[in-house]
């Protein structure tokens, strides 16, 4: 006899009805013709408008007006979309309709639901960072992350893509080897850092401005990554005491990573001198207005150098990261083109860095340089038109 907890309730029932339904409507669609002119655009698990997708759409729409393109995202961030933004929700019928029917695809993650390629579709994987930490199949390496991860489910992804978009030739071997498919390889960087090389003095004045920051006060800007052995947003260094210790000249930009889904736990403010940017829509907003990045492992570093503007590595639990996650080159080693900048590991030696303008060393510049060179090297403020002449190409 069937427990209490096991007997299916009424809403569930409605949900698995509800599902097939769709289902069996997605089947239909399939048979329909594809659009040439849709294109239906993905990123960061629907979370809305954003990263490499963002700056493809918004360039498509420059050069190629006719193609239509239509957002997914998911009902509880629907509330991100801007304005006149064409979206349709995950799992709805818009959602399948326009999966079944659209000639192109563009995400930098992953689409919803499991849907069918067919014949005709492309997909363009853009991808949303540069690797640091292992990916792809290279995770099978590390125990607590192969236990987490479905690796035939990884295939099956990488088997739909047309295209995969390099920012750098690292990440090129990278992906061909975590990533193993018949795709073609776009090396011609990420769309999302053209803004780095178009924007003006008044754009940045600008978003300095709507932040809050005093025109001569130096913005720091740390951004930390997810780790794996870690819950929640636990930050490696006190913002407000930082704040604090370096005075009224400088302000602290915080941004907790989206896999947390609430905003940075600050606690004192420094004297107000904190600014949690958690929701900021925009992270290359913030990367503009910052005078200078506070990095632990993120990828953000790596778009950040296209700026050439001054990296502290602050990595305490480098030793604890690397064992649990794997990491593709040593940051903290010091070598031209591994490391971005001054390396710090505690609290003290952080404050010093600023106080004593190591942060801002020819020392420290020249490790800027050989880390641009090395991952910045198609960063030209044209990326988004290459991708878009190329993808595009059967509709221009």
């Amino acid at each position: 006899m069937p427990t209490r907890a096991s007997v299916p309730t009424r809403a569930s029932v409605k949900r698995f009805v509800r599902r097939q339904a769709m289902r069996a409507a997605y089947r239909t669609d399939l048979h329909r013709p594809l659009d040439p002119d849709l294109a239906v655009y993905g990123a960061y698990w629907n979370r809305g408008v954003a990263c490499n997708p963002a700056a493809i759409h918004a360039k498509a729409r420059e050069l190629a007006p006719h193609i239509r393109g239509v957002w997914v995202v998911s009902s509880r961030h629907r509330d991100r979309m801007p304005a006149g933004v064409p979206y349709v929700i995950e799992g709805s019928r818009p959602y399948w309709r326009a999966m079944a029917t659209a000639t192109y695809l563009v995400n930098n993650s992953s689409f919803p639901g499991g849907f069918t390629k067919r014949p005709g579709q492309r997909y363009l994987q853009t991808h949303h960072g540069t690797p640091l930490k292992t990916m792809g199949l290279d995770q099978r390496a590390y125990p607590a992350l192969a236990r987490k991860t479905d690796f035939a489910k990884i295939l099956a992804h990488v088997g739909q893509w047309d295209v995969s978009l390099s920012a750098n030739p690292h990440s090129t071997e990278v992906w061909d080897r975590v990533y193993p498919g018949a795709y073609e390889r776009f090396d011609v960087g990420y769309p999302r850092n053209d803004t780095y090389s178009t924007a003006t003095v008044e754009d940045i004045a600008r978003i300095r401005a709507e932040l809050g920051i005093a025109e001569r006060q130096t913005a720091l800007l740390y951004a930390p990554t997810h780790r794996d052995y870690r819950d929640g947003f636990v930050p490696d260094l006190d913002p407000g005491r930082l704040a604090s210790e370096l005075g009224p000249d400088y302000v602290l930009l915080v941004r907790a990573h989206y896999f947390y889904g609430r905003p940075a736990v600050l606690g004192p403010t420094g004297a107000g001198r904190v600014v949690d940017v958690t929701g900021h829509p925009r992270v290359e907003e913030l990367c503009l207005a910052a005078d200078a990045l506070i990095a632990d492992y993120s990828s953000l570093i790596f778009d950040y150098a296209c700026l050439d503007r001054p990296i502290v590595v602050h990595a305490p639990d480098w030793a604890a990261y690397r064992a649990t996650r794997g990491t593709y080159f040593d940051l903290l080693s010091g070598r031209p083109g591994d490391t971005p900048g001054r390396v710090t590991t505690t609290p003290a030696e952080l404050t010093d860095v600023f106080r004593t303008g190591e942060w801002r060393s020819p020392e420290a510049a020249a490790l800027r340089t050989a880390f641009r060179e090395r991952f910045c090297p198609y960063d030209d403020g044209r990326a988004a038109e290459r991708v878009v002449r190329r993808f595009f190409a059967p509709s221009l």
